[in-house]
């Protein structure tokens, strides 16, 4: 069962922003401002703020005792473990980390029936940090040589780690030898389940899933499955990440999936399923989970969102990565193996719920407003509902909080658990047209009757989940 919510998003900072956003049709997506990205092809994101604008920032949401730790804390880690506490207090629990540093009282769990599975990307490190090392790998012309970088071995020229020069001797200490102390601790990505579980105690069953857009939805199945064969009574579950950084947004521009376009109306630039979409932007964020076995659930009157009925995963060939719709090879990829692994993880996901397609009620696909990678993504729902698809409601994010990789199949699962909670489907945002009649198109928010929501998404790397969530 899910009985917290904690959700960090471009909406704002909790579940309400992120669901007052949905529900209003308000996007996040605007000039990016935490650093200048006018010279890329997309200026545009989701970044998190506060209401009055200020910058996100952890400190206020982790125990007082902890709060030096947040500067070893990339932005990524910092999500999770603010979405952590969030969903913490929603679930009423009580956890190391609510509790001051010296009490003794007893927790809601012990701690060694507490898990912790979190999704996590490739976390890029801030920009400042590695700049200020690699300044002093340079050569005495002031250019970068990788040689400098490292250990420079005999018979090389001198460099940063001081020495003759004249090859007679190795200079031990190059310019990675001046990173900062911690650094390598600030970029792992197994480190936002590391931080979440120290400061709550968590000592059950854990791991980092790092599978790009699939990660939270393949967390959140590993967190059932060890519920499910007794080996915890609660996980934290989800994920998070941040591209909006310098080298985040390089990369996914490299990966040819970005809109060319600086427009400050992002949410009319993504267009999800429209083939005429110019690409997606790029979002940060992320959700954790709380998921509590029904049991000891009901047992403590815990509030429940939606219970996780059904759970697939499935693996595809390489996920397309260029834009373009002319190259007869991407089109046979994507209508091709691509969309295999998909279909079968949403096939397996229905019978793990024990339902049949035509059950579903919702679906929150993910939807990025790339053209190729779309198609694909609606030719294996296709394969599933057949139809029926064109009757199915799509509850479509991309155009509100962009993409957050790592963090985007947590914020699709908290978008399905509030549906189902308010009985309502929240606005669409839509500029374009929808393909194949899917119901994606622009729509206000209005009431639904939700008893079963499928969440499904194709990952970068080739992998799919997808999870049924059922009303309780």
């Amino acid at each position: 069962m899910i009985t917290g919510l904690g959700v960090v998003s471009g909406l704002g900072v909790g579940q309400a922003a992120f669901w007052a956003g949905l529900t209003e049709g308000r996007s996040a997506l605007r000039p990016i401002i935490r650093f200048d990205a006018t010279k890329f092809a997309a200026s545009v994101g989701a970044q998190i703020t506060d209401a009055s604008g200020k910058d996100f920032s952890a400190r206020d949401l982790v125990p007082k005792h902890y709060r030096k730790a947040v500067k070893v804390m990339a932005r990524d880690i910092e999500i999770a473990v603010a979405a952590a506490r969030l969903a913490v207090e929603d679930a009423g629990l009580v956890t190391r980390g609510t509790l001051p540093e010296d009490s003794t009282d007893p927790t809601t769990y012990p701690s060694d029936r507490v898990g912790c599975h979190i999704g996590a990307g490739l976390i890029a490190a801030e920009t400042d940090e590695l700049t200020a090392a690699l300044a002093t790998a340079r050569t005495p012309e002031g250019r970068f040589e990788m040689k400098r970088w490292g250990t420079i071995p005999p018979g090389a020229s001198g460099g940063a780690g001081g020495g003759a020069g004249d090859g007679s001797a190795a200079l031990p200490v190059g310019g990675m030898n001046n990173l900062t102390p911690l650094w390598m601790l600030k970029y792992l990505p197994n480190m936002l389940a590391c931080h979440v579980t120290i400061i709550h105690g968590a000592e059950g069953p854990s791991n980092t899933i790092t599978a790009a857009q699939a990660s939270g939805m393949l967390s959140m199945g590993e967190s059932a499955r060890a519920i499910e064969r007794g080996a915890a009574d609660l996980c934290f579950s989800g994920g998070a990440e941040s591209k909006l950084n310098l080298m985040g947004l390089l990369r996914a521009q490299f990966a040819g999936r970005l809109a060319t376009s600086g427009a400050a109306e992002g949410a009319s630039v993504v267009r999800p399923f429209d083939p005429a979409s110019k690409g997606t932007l790029i979002g940060e964020g992320g959700a954790i989970l709380i998921l509590e076995d029904a049991s000891t659930a009901k047992a403590r009157g815990a509030t429940i969102y939606a219970e996780i009925a059904g759970f697939g995963a499935g693996q595809s060939g390489p996920a397309p990565t260029v834009l373009g719709e002319d190259e007869p090879e991407l089109a046979a990829l994507s209508l091709g193996e691509f969309d295999d692994g998909l279909a079968n993880a949403i096939t397996a996901a229905l019978a793990d719920a024990k339902i049949s397609p035509a059950e579903i009620d919702a679906i929150v696909p993910l939807g990025l407003g790339v053209p190729a990678l779309d198609r694909a993504e609606a030719t294996s729902l296709q394969r599933v509902f057949g139809a029926k698809l064109a009757e199915i409601p799509l509850i479509t994010l991309t155009p509100f909080v962009g993409d957050a990789y790592a963090g985007q199949g947590s914020l699709q699962v908290a978008a399905g658990a509030l549906a189902i909670r308010h009985q309502m489907l929240p606005a669409r945002l839509h500029a374009g047209t929808p393909a194949n009649g899917l119901q994606a198109g622009a729509a206000p928010a209005r009431p639904a009757r939700l008893r079963n929501v499928l969440v499904c998404a194709p990952a970068q790397g080739g992998q799919n989940a997808a999870l049924v969530l059922r009303a309780p």
